[in-house]
């Protein structure tokens, strides 16, 4: 692997987004508006695949390090968690809401484990599923007041505010080896060794703490990953601008990867690629952001398209399932 570049003077800065694979795409808004309280805040399309939603959630703007994406693919198998892949996404939730969230999943009938503790026992956690099975956390974190000010809470959200999930707090990779990706990581991406337990190794970049933390998890024995329905299709990290994004392309060629050249993705722009144990990287710009097409209390509320599909609305609203916003996003605020 390369040697550390002119990166190591322009951090990425953490976690950009998530984007997983679900099925039905009603469902799918229910839960992650109705459930977790979180904002729809881009409703749309797979721009590599129109007749596909592209759903997003996060908080009130969807600022970056807050943003979870779905592509709802219905006839799509149930994938397998394994390695080579990120298998579980992280939540921050303030310390002293495990109780609160337990009972609210438990009273919408979602599936979740036993709270548990991990590096020794300083953090706590609680595993649960979604409707698609995708595997998620909620993680008790003492940061509330320092990630509250990267985030805007949605003041629509079924979730009192003082409950209110604050972002990401970490996405774990599940890897047949270890060196690798570990070696990407700290030599090409900056990031550091903060925490280590048995096989899990967690990494932080930029100021630290939630939103910025990847933990790899080196189980060899564990057969590999299928990405389809109820797992993660790729990690985005953040980057701060387009120069900065065309730099740390140059260094993923230099560590011998091969990126894509820069795509647009309307309220990003991205570069994507494999590391070493297959898991499909991305490194986005926080700008331009969701504002970009419609204002911030119309996020999420109309199908939005970019310039180049806009020819072809008609046919591409005919393909794709209805589905009802309003449930979601205006009674939310009345939804306990």
């Amino acid at each position: 692997m390369a040697g550390k570049s002119s990166s190591e003077n322009r951090d990425i800065l953490g976690m950009h987004h998530v984007t997983a694979i679900a099925r039905n795409p009603q469902t799918n808004i229910d839960f992650y508006t109705r459930v977790l309280g979180l904002r729809l805040v881009k409703l749309t399309v797979n721009f590599d695949d129109p007749q596909t939603y592209h759903l997003y959630y996060g908080d009130k703007i969807g600022h970056p390090g807050s943003v979870l994406t779905f592509f709802p693919w219905p006839d799509a198998p149930r994938g397998v968690r394994g390695t080579g892949q990120a298998t579980v996404t992280s939540f921050s939730i303030p310390e002293g809401s495990m109780d609160y969230w337990k009972a609210r999943l438990e009273q919408k009938a979602v599936k979740f484990e036993e709270v548990a503790k991990r590096f020794n026992r300083k953090e706590e956690y609680l595993t649960f599923y979604d409707s698609d099975d995708l595997k998620l956390e909620l993680v008790a974190t003492d940061q509330a007041k320092k990630l509250r000010k990267g985030f805007t809470p949605w003041e629509k959200s079924p979730v009192p505010q003082e409950r209110a999930i604050l972002g990401f707090h970490s996405v774990t990779l599940t890897e047949e080896g270890y060196e690798k990706t570990a070696s990407l990581l700290k030599d090409t991406m900056g990031f550091r060794l903060v925490e280590e337990e048995r096989e899990r190794f967690r990494y932080e970049t930029g100021a630290g703490g939630p939103s910025t933390y990847v933990d790899l998890i080196c189980q060899p024995a564990l057969r590999r990953g299928m990405v389809l329905a109820g797992t993660v299709h790729h990690i985005a990290f953040r980057t701060s601008n387009d120069d900065q994004q065309k730099a740390w392309r140059q260094d993923i060629i230099r560590a011998g990867l091969n990126p894509t050249p820069v795509i647009d993705r309307q309220y990003f722009h991205s570069i994507y690629f494999r590391e070493p144990g297959g898991v499909l990287f991305e490194i986005a710009t926080d700008p331009p952001g969701f504002t970009l097409d419609e204002p911030e209390e119309e996020l999420g509320t109309s199908l939005k398209l970019p310039p180049w599909l806009e020819a072809s609305r008609k046919h591409i609203e005919k393909s794709l399932p209805k589905v009802e916003l309003s449930k979601s996003l205006v009674q939310n605020q009345a939804i306990a």
